[in-house]
């Protein structure tokens, strides 16, 4: 794995710290979480819908805790060793615990999770507010304000000589 060197860059940005921190983040988690692998999709029809789908094969709904906090989406799968009487030949199952972390974008909400046929789906959609999303703007004499006194207008008339 490739580490870098980020404190250059602490020294010439201002204002950007948790871009620093989420990079730290992902640099420090990168590789270090193999299990259980996971898709992460985008909606062809919404650019603003995703899901993250993990394989969580033996595991169930009371075995999985999904949580959101300051940013952070957090999947953790707990399960009891069972104490039955069973010899395995070959086991590639795993059965052990994890906990997978997502660092989420800013407005990026959890909007429901479903387990099926051993897969675990978390679904995502990020909700601009109304004053983050673009807005046009009409280009015309009544966008610009005028002042009236008395009857006329206070823009000085050119006159073309």
């Amino acid at each position: 794995m490739t580490t870098f060197d980020l404190s250059p860059m602490y020294r010439t940005v201002v204002g950007f710290d948790r871009l620093a921190h989420m990079i730290d983040t992902a640099s420090r988690l990168d590789g270090a979480q193999g299990y259980p692998p996971y898709n992460i999709e985008q909606s062809v029809e919404d650019e603003n819908v995703f899901a993250i789908e993990l394989a969580v094969a033996g595991f169930a709904e009371a075995d999985l805790e999904i949580e959101v906090k300051e940013g952070q989406l957090l999947v953790t799968g707990k399960r009891e060793p069972t104490e039955e009487s069973r010899r395995f030949l070959h086991r590639g199952i795993a059965e052990r615990g994890f906990i997978r972390r997502f660092q989420l974008a800013d407005h990026v909400v959890v909007t429901g999770a479903d387990l099926r046929n051993g897969l675990l789906r978390i679904e995502l959609k990020r909700e601009l507010p109304e004053a983050m999303k673009p807005r046009r703007i009409a280009i015309g004499a009544e966008s610009r304000p005028s002042v009236i006194e008395g009857g006329k207008s206070s823009r000085k008339a050119t006159s073309a000589a």
